[in-house]
């Protein structure tokens, strides 16, 4: 953060240019077809009523460099703090850096109905409609990243895939549409009266292709709209396949909203010919009454020929898919097996395309939960996890020939994956690929910064533009704690980690998208200490210049005679990770506390005349020396010797800097299955709960919240969250889940059941943080605790003491890659107006879940 104000400023010069660069590299190649998808154009959800034509726009600069935690939103402020608000043509909204007034602008739609020009860049689009009656429509909008609706805010469809539709009751009068252009300078919004009250939408499946030789039930997932007031329950989804048919009971879907249903295909005869196969989907009462019908068209394939495969999540019991090109020699065990991350906008059935088959392994392309997903961080990184795990109970490989690869995005992926996981894989090969994710966006801003005056005169970067660009931030410390959340991510403070294998570097001679220096330096960082890596640079290869970009030959034989070692062979060994909660392990050692949480914590081991371990930053070690051969009677830890009685997994312990053997830790203490950060609540087939004993107001807006997050997880994630009214929320029906509740203990009547005990006290007008009072109705906060009936999960919070911190919280900024949340932040009504200074206090509760021994921050 001590650069902030350089980060991201490719928004204003570079980012005009460079995806037009990028675009024309990715389409010499077949691994992509822009942005994977083509756009929904075709409506079959219900009858066009209203196209937007003509709305005003407001253009408002940015330099970049904003916090992705809690970026400045003022205009959206305005619109969530004061929903009646109105503007009108030629309206100033406030003056920019420069001095220059902002003003509302009217725009008009082109022949497609868009509205699209380069002036939207950094705009927001203001659209009305007035209705004479309360009814229900579906809005369809596409190009945004968010909007608001009469006061609150909906998910966007940032990638302009069509997909989003959002059921809701236009008011008796005028109705206001706020919408944040997204990704590219064009919009387009319309409203729909829908052809039934409860139906499927096709818009975003997630299917399966059927396996000729496999008698098996597949898993498939098809989004349904809600479009009452009313819950929607006691439905199920039936599927016929031929003769064969399999019911699957849907969750209650709860008013105005689409839910994404996992449901079951059954079992069939497919015969022996590749194809398509008709699915016959109805979506039927209690009382068999269908309420909605689709027919689908499957592909039939071979399971020894490309194809993809879908598996339930643990995230959020979703349905995630991944592609297979399969080894030649058909069902061999204990071949190899190779996981490919894919590039931003890739499908995973398009990086898995890219690869002829193999004979001496499999390969696998997870999806990073979509084709943009979370640069491999976060989500990204459990779905990668997700699908290495599915693959080896699938395909059954030597677990010694476990290799990893990716190209662009998915070259960053291989980096971070093979530094936070280093002993799952033999041999990593990134390509075209960027270390890490911040250090990429910063070196974006660093070439603005380094052209000379005349090259930034011919950009447009002003002389006042060039001194604010290389402003030095000084960072306060309540700053420094959120940004110390995100060190899991900062994967060239792991480099070291790659000593546990092999590293093949590919890259373009003349890429321009992730520049050839990146590949360059990481090349002089492993020169430094890697005695095991290849690095070449393809002559005259651009980002993208044909399948060998990654199905490059040299790689798989660099492969091929690389293997994870065995514990008895390892005689030294180092490893380090941001959090135990993101990666703990690194073969028979894992560290299960920190002194300073969410820093740097490393051990490095070596077994020559002793067995000897070096810490920094763990307070609690495990060593399973069982795994160990041999006979051990002693260690020497951080220089004090230690006997050791039984050959077993054991724990040593720091306490005021003297280590001793020490009991296994309880479960309720932090730890690899629960160790924080806010984000780590959104795992665990989370349930999200939402009160409902506040005002009117109140339950519509953390009703409107969860929901809005839910919606979130579905676009960003491919996600499948349940939301549960408090007064249905019972415990016991969903033992060891992560739930987030939505509310405060004057609203929501689950906290009472998961929050009793908390440390934080959140209630209206008051704010206890353990002894420690404030009053006022302008508190937002999230943080997340252990949740107190389960072992494993976790309870997170959104919640406020009043309506402004309600509206200050609207954002969800913690399902964004690269943004950092700790374990509690508290923060004030001006945030959407002022960024990070609207944050008051962050902090780390203690390896206990306790304030006293935590680490928090206050403005």
């Amino acid at each position: 953060m001590n650069r902030l104000c350089k980060k991201s400023t490719f928004v204003l010069v570079l980012f005009l240019m460079i995806p037009l660069i990028f675009l024309g590299q990715q389409r010499t190649g077949n691994i992509v077809e822009y942005f994977g998808k083509e756009k929904v154009d075709d409506i079959h959800e219900g009858e066009v009523v209203h196209v937007f034509k003509k709305g005003l726009a407001l253009s408002v600069p940015t330099l970049g460099g904003e916090s992705p935690t809690f970026p400045v939103d003022r205009v959206f402020n305005m619109f969530l703090m004061n929903p009646k608000t109105k503007v009108s043509e030629g309206a100033v909204f406030d003056i920019d850096y420069l001095g220059q007034e902002m003003k509302w602008r009217t725009i008009e739609v082109d022949s497609t109905n868009s509205f699209s020009d380069r002036g939207l860049r950094s705009s927001y689009v203001y659209l009305t409609h007035y209705s004479s009656t309360e009814k229900t429509v579906l809005f369809e909008a596409s190009g945004h990243s968010v909007v608001s609706i009469n006061g609150y805010p909906y998910e966007g469809d940032h990638y302009d895939f069509g997909w989003n539709l959002i059921p809701l009751k236009l008011e008796k009068g005028n109705n206001t549409f706020v919408l944040k252009v997204g990704r590219f300078p064009r919009i387009r919004a319309r409203l729909l009266k829908p052809k039934s009250e409860v139906q499927f939408t096709t818009r975003d499946l997630t299917v399966p292709d059927l396996l000729k030789e496999e008698n098996k039930e597949y898993i498939a997932a098809i989004r349904v709209i809600n479009a009452t007031g009313n819950w929607v329950k006691q439905h199920s989804i039936v599927a016929k396949v031929n003769k064969a048919e399999l019911s699957t009971a849907v969750p209650d879907i709860p008013p105005y909203t689409v839910y994404k249903m996992p449901f079951s295909i059954p079992n069939s005869d497919l015969g022996q010919v590749d194809g398509k196969v008709e699915l016959h989907l109805s979506l039927q009462r209690k009382n068999k009454d269908i309420v909605s019908k689709e027919t689908l068209f499957l592909d039939v394939k071979s399971k020894y020929k490309h194809h993809k495969r879908t598996f339930v999540s643990a995230i959020d019991h979703s349905v995630q898919y991944y592609s297979v090109a399969p080894n030649t020699k058909k069902d061999q065990k204990g071949a190899a097996l190779f996981l490919s991350v894919h590039g931003a906008s890739v499908e995973a059935v398009n990086q898995a395309n890219a690869y002829t088959q193999k004979d001496w392994g499999t390969l696998v392309a997870p999806t990073n939960r979509r084709p943009f997903g979370f640069a491999w961080e976060d989500w990204g990184r459990m779905d990668a996890m997700e699908v290495l795990a599915d693959s080896k109970k699938l395909f059954k490989p030597d677990e010694s020939k476990i290799y990893l690869t990716g190209h662009s995005m998915g070259g960053h992926g291989t980096w971070y994956l093979g530094a936070t996981y280093p002993d799952h894989f033999a041999a990593i090969a990134p390509c075209a690929g960027y270390p890490d994710l911040l250090m990429y966006r910063n070196g974006r801003s660093d070439r603005i910064l380094a052209l000379t005056e005349e090259e930034r005169s011919k950009y447009g970067v002003s002389p006042k533009m060039f001194e604010r660009l290389s402003t030095e931030i000084v960072p306060t410390t309540v700053e420094n704690i959120v940004e110390r959340a995100g060190t899991p991510t900062r994967t060239l403070k792991l480099i070291r980690n790659y000593l546990h294998h092999g590293v093949y570097v590919l890259h373009g001679e003349k890429d321009n998208v992730v520049p050839t220096h990146i590949a360059q330096d990481m090349r002089e960082r492993l020169g430094k200490f890697h005695p095991d890596f290849t690095y070449y640079e393809y002559p005259g290869g651009t980002h993208w210049y044909g399948n060998h970009s990654v199905d490059w030959d040299p790689i798989f034989n660099f492969f091929k005679r690389r293997t994870i070692p065995e514990v008895k062979d390892i005689k030294k060994l180092e490893f380090s990770t941001g959090s135990p909660g993101v990666s703990s392990t690194s073969h028979f050692i894992t560290i299960h506390q920190q002194q300073i949480p969410f820093k740097i914590s490393s051990f490095e081991f070596s077994w020559e005349n002793s067995f000897k371990i070096e810490t920094e930053n763990v307070s609690l070690i495990e060593i399973d020396f069982s795994q160990v051969p041999g006979e051990i009677n002693a260690i020497v830890l951080n220089g004090t010797e230690i006997p050791i009685a039984l050959k077993e997994s054991t724990f040593f312990k720091d306490t005021n800097g003297n280590w001793s053997v020490a009991s296994r830790p309880s479960r309720t203490e932090k730890g690899p299955h629960r160790n924080g950060g806010f984000k780590d609540a959104f795992r665990n087939n989370v349930i999200f709960v939402y009160g409902t004993k506040g005002s009117k107001l109140e339950n519509d807006w953390y009703y409107n919240k969860a929901r809005f997050d839910a919606d979130t997880f579905w676009y960003k994630a491919n996600g499948n969250i349940e939301l549960i009214a408090d007064t249905d929320f019972s415990p016991t029906d969903y033992p060891n889940r992560n739930v987030v509740v939505y509310g405060n203990k004057s609203n929501n009547a689950a906290w009472g059941k998961l929050l009793k005990n908390s440390p934080v006290q959140v209630a209206n007008n008051m704010l206890d943080f353990d002894g420690r009072n404030l009053t006022g109705s302008n508190w937002g906060l999230y943080f997340i605790v252990p949740r107190e009936d389960s072992d494993v999960a976790s309870v997170g919070v959104v919640t406020a003491t009043g309506i402004a911190g309600m509206k200050a919280a609207y954002a969800n900024h913690y399902l964004v890659n690269g943004s950092t949340f700790p374990d509690f932040l508290l923060f004030d009504e001006t945030v959407l107006d002022q960024g990070t200074s609207g944050i008051k206090s962050a902090g780390f509760f203690g390896n206990d879940w306790s304030i006293e021994n935590g680490d928090f921050e206050w403005k």
